[in-house]
């Protein structure tokens, strides 16, 4: 690797290879597994729909991932997407991204976590979260429970990656036990907890490729979170080696356990059922082991969003970081704490944001917001590859597996899902509000002198 690919950066490399993958895994395994099986069995009302799009979801991010592995070795920089936008693209795409981080992305995916863990909580405590008041009350338990995390990020790495281990493992270790829990039930033919046989997976229905793509929507967002840990690159020890076995082992993990998943879900709902239960891991739980099954999910799902939230926490505000180190618009996000040694500005900054979006956002639209918003960005950053490859002295420690086809299939999808959103009158007028909050950036970027900015 040139020199010009150096890493500097002021943030100490403190996480190991295990914790760079407890990193990766708790943020992407959070509200998604739990919360989007709902609407994706709306847009795909069959048994096999639903286990293709949840293949489909999980080769688009292996194939971002592998790719993303190989620029996370190349340049191990606070910042991720970022860093490989600028390097790859210049300081416009860097700051555009940057600027939907702020605005958008980040807050978007706080509010939408903290939601689905506001209304678990409300379910633990007796309350149903769809009816008022507990449906209002949600939106302040998911605030709370953001500025909660962020106060302790804000007091050190160290705290969130411990935090970040802890709910990993419980989380990962939960979704295995339901998982058991419902092949047992299903396998073991009890007709009062079964409603649809495993075999019922085989079957299926008309999909139009329209409603495909809107559900390959909400499974992005179950899977997001295979990027996030490159936003930490600049703190990972002996990064060249780690990161990119972190992110393939993370990333794999995450798929097996989807997959695992939603076929235990169909092993003891129907597709209607699916379809009509907003807490689908609650409602397989109650039908496999009643109530104590109910209340061990419910906890699971509490640790499992609170971890994610977590890790939300930990990676995104080291963009607006990153930002700020390469002389961007708000320097103030780059101030390290004297203390603490964390980017407090930039963890402050998305906390507030993310506390005031959940007041005001549902999880649907906060989620649909945050998926039209950051898959650009991944897609123009995957494509920075083809013209780093052409560089000389670009001698990644890791190279995707499959170039220049992976990388490639990975743009192809990306298009179509944002096409196949603009083109469907139920998405379009919220994807064309993404896409100009994020073009507002343009002005922004010269208005304040960005091109003149040290690079």
């Amino acid at each position: 690797m040139n020199s010009s690919n150096a890493e500097r950066s002021d943030l100490p490399r403190t996480i190991g290879l295990w914790s760079a993958v407890a990193i990766l895994v708790g943020s992407v395994i959070g509200s998604g597994i739990f919360r989007s099986p709902a609407a994706i069995a709306e847009r795909v009302p069959s048994a096999t729909g639903i286990m293709l799009v949840w293949i489909a979801g999980g080769a688009f991010a292996l194939c971002g991932a592998l790719t993303v592995a190989e620029l996370a070795a190349a340049y191990p920089r606070s910042g991720g997407p970022y860093v490989y936008l600028r390097e790859a693209w210049g300081k416009l795409p860097a700051f555009l991204y940057g600027w939907a981080e702020l605005t958008i992305i980040r807050a978007a995916a706080l509010g939408a976590i903290a939601t689905t863990f506001a209304e678990y909580f409300m379910r633990a405590l007796g309350n149903d979260p769809a009816v008022a008041p507990y449906s209002d009350q949600v939106h302040y338990v998911a605030a709370a429970a953001i500025l909660i995390v962020g106060t302790l990020n804000y007091c050190g790495v160290r705290w969130g990656t411990l935090l970040q281990n802890t709910t990993t493992i419980a989380k990962y270790g939960a979704l295995l036990v339901i998982i058991a829990l419902a092949f047992a039930v299903a396998l073991g033919g009890d007709a009062t907890a079964t409603a649809a046989p495993v075999t019922a997976v085989a079957g299926d229905a008309t999909v139009s490729i329209g409603a495909f793509g809107l559900a390959l929507v909400s499974v992005l967002w179950a899977y997001d979170g295979w990027a996030d840990l490159s936003k930490v690159s600049g703190e990972v020890k002996d990064p060249q080696r780690v990161l990119p076995r972190a992110i393939i082992i993370g990333t794999v993990a995450v798929i097996v356990v989807y997959l695992l998943a939603n076929l235990a879900y169909l092993s003891v709902l129907s597709v209607d059922g699916m379809r009509a239960s907003r807490l689908v891991a609650a409602d397989v739980a109650s039908k496999a082991m009643g109530p104590s099954g109910l209340a061990f999910v419910v906890g699971a799902v509490m640790i499992s969003t609170f971890g994610t939230l977590n890790g939300s926490l930990l990676t995104g505000p080291r963009v607006l970081f990153g930002m700020a180190e390469h002389g961007s618009v708000f320097s103030r996000l780059g101030r390290i704490h004297p203390r603490f040694q964390t980017p407090h500005v930039a963890i402050a900054t998305a906390t507030i944001l993310g506390a005031l979006f959940v007041l005001v956002g549902t999880f649907e639209n906060l989620a649909d917001a945050f998926v039209t918003a950051i898959i650009p960005f991944y897609a123009w950053a995957v494509a920075g590859i083809y013209l780093l490859r052409r560089r000389p002295g670009y001698q990644p420690p890791f190279r995707v597996p499959g170039y220049p086809v992976v990388p490639a299939l990975f743009i192809a999808a990306t298009i179509y899902l944002l096409g196949n959103a603009l083109l469907d009158p139920g998405s379009r007028l919220a994807t064309m509000a993404v896409f100009g909050a994020i073009l507002l950036g343009v002005p922004v970027y010269y208005l304040t002198g960005g091109r003149s900015r040290s690079a």
